[in-house]
This record gives C-alpha cells, structure tokens and sequence, in this order.
C-alpha cells in the first residue's frame, strides 16, 4: 500500500467516479483503475460497488475512506514539517562555546541570529576550549566556539573572529621582565581553558616554562579570576573582553607584556549532517566579520 494508492483512492471516493477523479487527480483513468484493483485485490476486500456505470462505496470502503485521510493528513503534517525545518520555520540549534566567547563575543550575533530566524531555538552550553570541542565530537553540539585551535582530525575548524589577552593587575608596573614573571602570584584558569592555554603558548615562546611560575590560585571562570585580581590576590592574564570594564573604571590595571592575538574559531563535525540553522549562523557570523 502506497500513499499514491491512498490519494487515487480518496479522490475516486470523493467523486464516486473514476473519470473525474483520475483528470483531479493528474492521472490516467487506467493508472486510478489499476490503484483501486491493486487495493482491493491484495486485502481481498472490494472498496466499491459498481453499479451500471457508476461506483460507490461499500461498508469497507467507507470505513477505510477516514482511514485513508488520516493517513494521508498525517503524511502532509510530515512533509510540513521537514520543508519548516529546511526553510528555518522550526528546529533547535544545539551550540557549545567557550566561557569568553559565549559571555562575550557570541551574544550579539546570536541576538541578530534570533531577531532572522525567530522560530529556531538555540541550546548554548559553556564549557572550556577543550570540553567544547569534545561535545561537538560526540554530537552533543552541532557548532562550537572555542579560543585557539583543536587539533582533532574529525573536526573541520575555521577563523571566525580574534581576542586581544591582556596582563592585568590590581596596582600598576612599569616594567616587565623574566625574574617578574617567575616571581609574581599568578591566578589562572583550569587547564583545558583556552585562556589558560594561550597565556602558556606566550611563556613558551619566551623561553619560561609555565611549570616555573608561581600559582597563586586556580578558578574555574574569568570573572572569578578578574575578581580575584581586582582583590589584589595576584596577576592574571584575560581577554581584554573580560576586563575593558574594569580598566576603564580604574578597577585593574594593563601591564606592559605584548601578546599576539589569539584567534577564535569555530567547530563542527566533517561527518555530521549540517542544518540550514547551523549554515544560517555560520554565514552571519562571517557577516559580522
């Protein structure tokens, strides 16, 4: 039994003629003939009476007439569906982000992401540089923003925007140097944050091994570590996203130590299926450049 059986079937019963049925229905009279036969000759039940050179339905056709529709209302609800989910009508957009980029740099786009397509719901978690690009593998998100590169073979990965790191403190310094850096009471992310692990790629390429410095406290999200600063506990280094405000405020200071931007990318899996939601979102985060 087919859906194309179901609807020639319907259309005849509608009509109680198979000559007007078959011209409604964009058929052959002898393609609607053959559906009904094929009906009926399988379940070995007739659907219609003939009666001189008209038809109509017996008990069982009448019965299996609202069978039918349903059937056939169902099946268009269905279809309904999917075209919604390919024309952005509906649908979930599962995201993870990094703590930086998701309390920072992805709320705007976001917002304009809704204010487009306001029917598809978006699921943010937060999670480290490291334990976003774990729930994009698994599935659990389909699009990650992460601080730094993932070297992951499974994951396609791409540039989406850039983050000035800032050394930070609660009294100014004027000059920076190794026996400072060695010195100092540093407070740090946990490892597998993206912060963290940019701030250790800057020690390495100058020649300090992160293992020498002298760590003061390690907590669990930038704003406690800004707080902790602000505290006067120690130094840290943090987007300057995290900390504009308070600089600006007088609250920390920026210390003298150069830091090459570090880049923000985006994840998803090579071998997942894309969603027109989650290609929406990737063409307007390019537009916001």
């Amino acid at each position: 039994m087919t859906l194309e059986q179901l609807r020639i079937f319907v259309g005849v019963a509608e009509r109680e003629h198979m000559t007007r049925a078959a011209e409604a229905l964009g058929v052959t009279q002898s393609a609607a003939s053959a559906a009904i036969a094929t009906l009926e000759a399988r379940h070995d039940v007739p659907l219609f009476n003939r009666v001189g050179r008209g038809i109509e339905l017996t008990e069982a056709g009448r019965m299996f007439l609202d069978e039918a529709r349903a059937v056939l209302g169902r099946a268009a609800t269905a279809e309904l569906t999917l075209a919604e989910y390919g024309g952005l009508k509906r649908g979930t957009l599962r995201l993870v982000a990094s703590q930086t980029i998701a309390s920072y740099w992805l709320p705007s786009r976001l917002a304009q992401f809704h204010s487009r397509h306001p029917a598809i719901r978006v699921e943010l978690a937060i999670d480290n540089s490291e334990g976003a690009a774990a729930q994009v593998l698994d599935g659990r998100a389909e699009l990650g923003f992460v601080e730094g590169s993932i070297d992951q073979p499974a994951l396609a990965h791409w540039k989406v925007g850039e983050d000035r790191m800032l050394l930070i403190s609660g009294q100014a310094v004027d000059t920076i140097d190794e026996d400072w850096v060695r010195g100092a009471n540093w407070i740090v992310r946990e490892h597998g944050s993206g912060t963290r692990s940019s701030f250790e790629d800057v020690l390495r390429d100058r020649g300090i091994d992160p293992a020498d410095l002298n760590i003061a406290m390690t907590l669990p999200s930038n704003e406690a570590v800004r707080s902790a600063v602000e505290a006067g506990a120690g130094v840290a280094v943090l987007s300057e996203l995290v900390v504009r405000r308070a600089l600006a405020a007088g609250h920390l200071h920026e210390l003298p130590l150069a830091m090459p931007a570090r880049p923000f990318e985006a994840l998803r899996h090579k071998e997942r299926y894309r969603t027109r939601a989650a290609d929406a979102l990737t063409e307007l985060v390019k537009e916001f450049g």
